[in-house]
């Protein structure tokens, strides 16, 4: 089938790669002027894949995702080509003796909502420092096993160059989308299916306000910050987050001696760089965590937008011809792999008798 995908984020590069592994002819296309260009979310984030940690903002459904794209991702990232990072060796949530009440309550509400195999479980502080020595301050830790990390800037690429075979149409903004249709301001193309995945893209500059219309052009972004710091000789095994009852901030490890720190989210479409604010607050919490980040360098910063509806859950819209993904909000590496494969599943279908597939 010839499949036309508008957005080559991490979504777009997913549906790409797994499009492209199904034999079918994919043209892709984005305003970035190359595999490199920075403007899509997925570029700005962590990669941690961390389903219970995210019930503190998601539902069950966000959840479910999160464990199955476990699953896929683990079949996925060692099929692609270069070095990309993956590990399955679950997460930490830490606090300080101060923060105990916001902690408890954190703990609390994933404990009621996760499932028993996926409940935290309360780390004395000798077994964390035999996991995590280069950990220290916090007065309390949780392990929440069957989380994952990856990294996202080397599987940006990995499946970038994985869909080889597609058709990669840099520099060029879709404004119109029908049916079968992509269109720029001076061009038209049109496929057997069109899969829109443009995040912010997706919402129509002159539209009237859509309310709490749940829909995926009624888009919103949500700002997400991080910061690179080089720390040679830090160890750090897997994903951390600090529970505090003003700030939401990550630490996670990076091939290279690069140690991420970042907050998972702030109500703003602010595109401009990383406040003093910012900086201060979230380099201060992690070396709370970790004092060997002292002399680390900040070698990196960076800020973007990540696509969220009123309700903050993905969302798939399909029609006959066209599909609509948005909505992934902070989850985007966490869903991405099961939301493509509803999607997918949603989009076409397969003759039992000759296996043929058809849109």
């Amino acid at each position: 089938m010839n499949i036309g995908i508008a957005g080559a984020g991490a979504l777009g590069r997913l549906l790409t790669y797994l499009l492209t592994q199904q034999g079918h002819h994919v043209s892709v296309f984005d305003p970035a002027e190359g595999p490199q260009g920075r403007g899509a979310a997925g570029w700005t984030a962590a990669g941690m894949l961390t389903p219970t940690a995210e019930l503190e903002c998601a539902d069950m459904g966000v959840f479910n995702y999160g464990v199955r794209s476990l699953d896929l991702w683990s079949q996925i990232i060692p099929a692609l080509p270069g070095q990309v990072s993956f590990s399955r060796e679950g997460s930490l949530l830490l606090a300080h003796r101060h923060d105990n009440g916001a902690a408890q309550r954190t703990v609390s509400l994933l404990a009621q909502k996760a499932p028993q195999a996926y409940l935290p479980v309360s780390l004395p502080l000798s077994e964390l420092a035999q996991l995590e020595p280069d950990i220290r301050g916090p007065a309390m830790a949780w392990m929440l096993p069957h989380e994952g990390l990856l990294n996202s800037v080397e599987t940006m690429q990995g499946l970038y160059e994985g869909a080889a075979a597609a058709q990669w149409n840099w520099g060029k903004r879709i404004i119109r989308i029908e049916s079968g249709l992509l269109a720029t301001d001076s061009q038209t193309w049109e496929f057997d299916h069109v899969f829109d995945v443009r995040g912010l893209g997706q919402r129509l500059p002159d539209a009237p306000d859509l309310g709490n219309e749940i829909s995926c052009r009624n888009v919103r972004g949500v700002r997400g910050e991080i910061f690179w710091l080089h720390a040679p000789g830090v160890r750090l095994g897997r994903p951390v987050r600090l529970l505090h009852p003003r700030h939401k901030v990550y630490v996670v490890p990076r091939r290279g001696d690069i140690i991420v720190v970042g907050a998972s989210e702030i109500e703003s479409e602010d595109r401009s760089p990383v406040s003093l604010r910012s900086t201060v607050e979230l380099l201060a919490a992690a070396h709370s965590m970790m004092p060997a980040l002292s002399e680390a360098r900040i070698v990196h910063s960076e800020t973007n937008l990540r696509p969220a509806l009123v309700d903050n859950l993905p969302r798939i819209e399909q029609e006959p011809g066209l599909t609509r993904i948005n909505g992934l909000f902070r989850h985007g590496w966490l869903i991405a792999p099961a939301i493509a494969e509803q999607a997918l599943a949603q989009a076409f279908t397969t003759d039992p008798q000759t296996g043929a597939t058809a849109a």
